[in-house]
Protein backbone atom coordinates (compact mmCIF):
# COMPACT_ATOMS: atom_id res chain seq x y z
CA UNK A 1 0.00 0.00 0.00
CA UNK A 2 1.60 3.54 -1.04
CA UNK A 3 1.41 7.25 -0.31
CA UNK A 4 -1.81 8.23 -3.12
CA UNK A 5 -3.42 4.51 -3.76
CA UNK A 6 -6.89 4.85 -4.43
CA UNK A 7 -9.11 2.57 -2.89
CA UNK A 8 -12.89 1.72 -3.19
CA UNK A 9 -15.30 2.80 -0.41
CA UNK A 10 -16.77 0.04 0.76
CA UNK A 11 -18.48 1.78 4.06
CA UNK A 12 -21.87 3.14 4.25
CA UNK A 13 -21.44 6.30 2.10
CA UNK A 14 -20.08 4.81 -1.16
CA UNK A 15 -22.98 6.00 -3.58
CA UNK A 16 -21.42 9.49 -3.06
CA UNK A 17 -17.39 8.99 -1.85
CA UNK A 18 -16.76 5.86 -4.03
CA UNK A 19 -13.14 6.18 -3.34
CA UNK A 20 -10.33 7.01 -0.82
CA UNK A 21 -7.51 7.66 -1.42
CA UNK A 22 -4.45 7.45 1.12
CA UNK A 23 -2.36 10.35 2.17
CA UNK A 24 0.04 9.11 4.78
CA UNK A 25 3.39 8.28 4.64
CA UNK A 26 5.60 5.15 4.10
CA UNK A 27 6.65 6.09 7.24
CA UNK A 28 3.81 4.76 9.06
CA UNK A 29 3.28 1.26 6.93
CA UNK A 30 3.43 -0.82 9.68
CA UNK A 31 0.13 1.13 11.34
CA UNK A 32 -2.70 -0.85 11.13
CA UNK A 33 -4.21 2.43 9.94
CA UNK A 34 -4.42 4.51 7.28
CA UNK A 35 -4.84 8.06 6.75
CA UNK A 36 -7.31 8.91 4.32
CA UNK A 37 -9.27 12.14 1.88
CA UNK A 38 -12.52 11.10 0.31
CA UNK A 39 -12.70 11.34 -3.46
CA UNK A 40 -16.26 12.92 -3.87
CA UNK A 41 -18.35 11.63 -6.80
CA UNK A 42 -18.33 14.46 -9.72
CA UNK A 43 -21.87 13.91 -10.87
CA UNK A 44 -23.34 14.74 -7.38
CA UNK A 45 -21.51 17.95 -6.67
CA UNK A 46 -24.64 19.96 -8.20
CA UNK A 47 -26.59 18.51 -5.80
CA UNK A 48 -26.29 19.16 -1.77
CA UNK A 49 -22.44 18.44 -1.07
CA UNK A 50 -21.37 21.02 -3.75
CA UNK A 51 -17.70 21.83 -3.21
CA UNK A 52 -16.45 24.88 -4.86
CA UNK A 53 -14.00 24.71 -7.66
CA UNK A 54 -10.19 25.44 -5.78
CA UNK A 55 -6.97 24.44 -5.02
CA UNK A 56 -8.58 22.57 -2.16
CA UNK A 57 -10.75 20.51 -4.42
CA UNK A 58 -9.07 19.30 -7.30
CA UNK A 59 -11.14 16.78 -9.23
CA UNK A 60 -9.42 13.11 -10.88
CA UNK A 61 -10.40 10.62 -13.72
CA UNK A 62 -10.66 6.98 -11.61
CA UNK A 63 -12.07 4.22 -13.10
CA UNK A 64 -13.54 6.55 -15.76
CA UNK A 65 -15.27 8.57 -13.10
CA UNK A 66 -15.06 12.00 -12.12
CA UNK A 67 -14.06 12.68 -8.44
CA UNK A 68 -13.30 15.55 -6.52
CA UNK A 69 -10.59 15.70 -3.17
CA UNK A 70 -12.52 16.77 -0.37
CA UNK A 71 -9.44 17.33 2.74
CA UNK A 72 -11.92 18.54 4.87
CA UNK A 73 -13.51 14.79 5.60
CA UNK A 74 -10.07 13.84 6.19
CA UNK A 75 -10.07 10.84 8.42
CA UNK A 76 -7.91 7.50 9.44
CA UNK A 77 -9.30 4.09 8.87
CA UNK A 78 -8.37 0.59 9.84
CA UNK A 79 -6.71 -1.26 7.35
CA UNK A 80 -9.51 -3.96 7.40
CA UNK A 81 -12.12 -1.03 6.09
CA UNK A 82 -10.41 -0.27 2.68
CA UNK A 83 -11.74 -1.63 -0.26
CA UNK A 84 -9.32 -3.04 -2.83
CA UNK A 85 -7.02 -0.74 -4.62
CA UNK A 86 -8.24 0.48 -8.19
CA UNK A 87 -5.74 3.15 -9.07
CA UNK A 88 -2.99 5.20 -8.11
CA UNK A 89 -3.11 9.35 -8.25
CA UNK A 90 0.77 8.93 -7.28
CA UNK A 91 1.20 11.43 -11.10
CA UNK A 92 -1.08 13.82 -9.30
CA UNK A 93 0.52 13.63 -6.17
CA UNK A 94 1.32 17.40 -6.31
CA UNK A 95 -2.25 18.25 -6.46
CA UNK A 96 -2.90 16.60 -3.32
CA UNK A 97 -0.51 17.87 -1.34
CA UNK A 98 -1.35 21.27 -2.10
CA UNK A 99 -5.00 20.44 -1.27
CA UNK A 100 -3.48 19.02 2.00
CA UNK A 101 -1.20 21.59 2.24
CA UNK A 102 -4.21 25.08 2.07
CA UNK A 103 -6.49 22.93 4.88
CA UNK A 104 -3.28 23.30 7.17
CA UNK A 105 -1.60 26.38 6.11
CA UNK A 106 -0.96 28.31 9.67
CA UNK A 107 -1.48 31.85 7.04
CA UNK A 108 -4.83 32.12 7.99
CA UNK A 109 -4.61 31.79 11.47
Amino acid sequence: MSQFDVHRNIGRQAAQVPYVVVVQSAAFDARRRRVVVPLVAGDLLAGAVDLPASPVNPAFMVEGRRVVLNPLDIVSLSLDALGPQVASLAEEGDSVVAALDEVFSRAWG
